[in-house]
């Protein structure tokens, strides 16, 4: 690799423990060394320990420690710095970094590439009429929409107004390799589990889109019901975040603080779902969730709201359940039929388990991105050229 090897710029608002920092892990190790070279650029700041899973050793990281709100002295920051490493691709993700295309165009960068990977909760259902309007003013300075699941793309296309062919639909992929049906027995005993406990289990950062409420409360509605009675079952809930005092104050609430476990950020996800024997998904909205994939990929059946790109990861009927976002009732529902069908939980999740080797997987998911990267350095540009020259 030389240094006329292409550079991409990955522009996150901060890098920390989620999905969208997870995939960019998998993609800048798993890419080809030769290939392209990266960097990573975080608005605000980044987590070390998540960055100790980059494996490469030529990979920059940067933090611009952009301030709450508007915060012009960060895009002026990024603009020196873009003028500095000269990278070849800036790839934004998200709206929270969605402005700093500008000073990417500014400082000379010329393929300047924007990924959608989700909605938070300020705009969970993309209805906000602001956000769509700002999205369309941004695309002046944008080449390349990314979306990750084809509901976000019709939504850039029908609702946003984005033109059809800047826009590229790439799925995320997991190396399913890394998950197996293995159990740590002493990681299990650490945790208060059995081999006769049933263990329900989800993944995600305890924040408002993510509705871990609403589990919580189909969980006290499937240990009421009759069939559960006397049962040895668990809910193990993985993941940090603002809610976790409250979602703490509902479990001791509905006096389920004897089968409710936080277990908090984690590091050994793999192990943890190995634990499991059904995953849950409670979120009002999802671009295409890593988590779930990796559940699939761990050979574990989904429940999963019907929402964003849920639809396009869980098969009804074949590798999990879809059910409303909010809905507890339904929610519950699902889980007891699964659990009082223990040969259709398995059946489903080696379902999963194929679905992601077949579509979803790790190989995919780069091959998509670089033949993505590649296409760039072959196309005509389609948005506004820099202004100037790069000698400014």
């Amino acid at each position: 690799m030389t240094s006329q090897t292409p550079l991409i710029a990955h522009l996150v608002y901060r890098f920390g423990i989620g999905g969208l920092e997870n995939g960019v892990v998998n993609l800048i190790n798993n890419m080809p060394n030769d290939k392209y070279r990266h960097a990573i650029i975080c608005a605000t700041d980044y987590n070390s320990d998540f960055v100790k899973r980059i494996k490469r050793d030529d990979v920059e990281i940067y933090a611009l420690n952009k301030k709450p709100g508007n915060d012009f002295s960060a895009q002026y920051r990024l603009w020196k710095l873009l003028r500095q490493i000269r990278p070849d691709i800036v790839h934004t993700r998200n709206f929270g970094t969605i402005e700093y295309t500008v000073p990417a165009m500014l400082a000379g960068v010329r393929y300047r590439v924007h990924g959608e990977h989700g909605r938070d909760l300020l705009d969970i259902d993309g209805s906000n009429r602001k956000y769509r309007l700002l999205r369309r003013f941004y695309s002046v300075f944008i080449n390349h929409f990314v979306a990750m699941s084809q509901d976000l793309q019709q939504w850039l296309i029908n609702d946003v107004g984005i033109k059809a062919n800047k826009i590229h639909q790439l799925y995320n992929g997991v190396d399913s390799s890394r998950f197996t049906k293995n159990v740590d027995t002493n990681l299990a005993e650490s945790i208060g589990l059995t081999p006769k406990t049933q263990v329900v289990g989800t993944v995600g950062r305890l924040q408002g889109e993510k509705d871990q409420q609403t589990l919580i409360e189909a969980f006290k509605l499937l240990t009421q019901n009759s069939a559960m009675q006397g049962q040895d079952i668990r809910l193990l809930l993985v993941g940090d975040g603002p809610e976790e005092s409250r979602l703490k104050a509902l479990v001791e609430t509905l006096s389920l603080q004897a089968k409710v476990v936080f277990l908090g950020a984690r590091n050994d996800i793999p192990q943890i779902m190995a634990l499991f024997h059904l995953f849950v998904l409670p979120s009002l909205g999802e671009g295409i969730s890593n988590t779930i994939l990796e559940a699939m990929a761990s050979g574990l059946p989904v429940i999963a709201t019907r929402v964003g790109g849920n639809q396009e990861l869980v098969l009804e009927g074949e590798t999990g359940r879809l059910v409303p976002a909010g809905e507890s009732g339904q929610m519950a529902q699902a889980m007891l039929d699964y659990l009082l069908e223990p040969e259709t939980m398995l059946s489903h999740g080696e379902s999963g388990r194929q679905r992601v080797r077949d579509v979803f997987s790790l190989e995919a998911m780069v091959a998509r991105y670089t033949a993505f990267y590649d296409s760039l350095f072959k196309q005509k540009i389609t948005a506004a050229e820099p202004a100037g020259d790069n000698n400014l």
